[in-house]
């Protein structure tokens, strides 16, 4: 049977917690990667046991399977520190799913949240998960984005986490015609069989026709009729908050963080999952923050990685 990986997260934040409690809930459980010492008090907690991944050998009722990835000294486990050691384990988590993904046998990763802080304390250029699981599968960073799902909206974003202004002038035709592909592709995995997507200006209303500038015109119109020569049902440039109002459309292409983040938040808060697209693995993580207030206290809401192990059940993913 072809299993989901779930990786922990920063093992310091609310990750374990919530990897445990999703994984003993699901019907299909997921294969645990991270350290024993740091899941083993709430599989406890939970009432089910951990022991070793073995490919091939079928779930068991009250057992979890793990991934024991030995990446956290012991004495650096203390839940709700941001600090350099969980900052790298982090790392060490995904990038052994990913390479377990890549040998096959596995429909997908999810991860749990990670802290930008503690992985920047550790040494490691980090923006994300979306630029290091393109780093780990050999995909160009440009050709690898966020999908963030939730409140019934599907949003890519051309552009992440970066500074506003570099986002805005690293945008290109090329690039947001990449992302509406991604999108595409992710969209039909998902069950739709004609995506109909909408891009979003860069500027209010689009631009009003070179009103507010000459970005849409020279960006996002030349991108729609990329996207559209490509075969893909893309409509736009139109203002965000048009269009998001606009019935009819299965996904949209945002052109920075907040324009994508923003209307998904609103509505879904702490369920939105975010889904990495166009790396040619299938990978997941929630979109919500690691909570080290709240870490270790067995109070956290597992219900966004619930949410995107259930998304798993019937998705993966295919290139446009």
């Amino acid at each position: 049977m072809s299993r989901v990986l779930l990786a922990v997260g920063d093992p310091n934040g609310i990750g374990p917690e919530i990897a445990v409690a999703a994984a003993a809930a699901a019907q299909e459980p997921p294969v645990l990667v991270g350290d024993r010492h740091v899941l083993a008090g709430h599989a406890a907690a939970a009432g089910v046991r951990l022991r070793e991944h073995v490919p091939d050998v079928p779930p068991e009722a009250g057992v979890l399977d793990l991934v024991d990835v030995a990446a956290l000294p012991e004495d650096a486990f203390r839940p709700g520190t941001v600090s350099a050691e969980a900052g790298a384990a982090t790392v060490r988590y995904v990038s052994t799913a990913v390479a377990l993904a890549l040998g096959g046998g596995y429909r997908g990763i999810v991860a749990c949240p990670h802290s930008e802080t503690a992985v920047h304390a550790a040494g490691i250029a980090f923006r994300g998960y979306p630029p290091l699981i393109a780093q780990l599968t050999g995909v160009p960073e440009d050709r690898v984005f966020l999908l963030l799902s939730g409140g019934g909206l599907d949003i890519v974003h051309a552009t992440l986490h970066e500074r506003l202004a570099d986002g805005l002038a690293r945008l290109t035709p090329e690039l947001v015609t990449a992302a509406g592909q991604a999108l595409h592709g992710a969209l039909r995995s998902f069950g739709v069989p004609q995506p109909r997507i909408g891009v979003m200006g860069v500027n209010p209303h689009a631009s009003e026709g070179g009103l507010f500038g000459d970005d849409d015109e020279r960006v996002t119109v030349p991108a729609v009729a990329a996207l559209r020569e490509l075969g893909v049902d893309a409509v736009g440039p139109t203002g965000s908050d048009v269009l998001l109002t606009t019935p009819g459309h299965d996904g949209f292409v945002a052109m920075y963080h907040d324009q994508g983040h923003v209307p998904v938040k609103l509505l879904a808060g702490r369920t939105a999952t975010a889904m990495t697209v166009g790396a040619g693995v299938a990978f997941s993580s929630v979109g919500h923050g690691t909570a080290f207030d709240i870490a270790g206290r067995g109070v956290a809401d597992p219900a966004a990685v619930v949410r995107a192990l259930a998304r798993f059940g019937r998705t993966k993913e295919t290139t446009a």
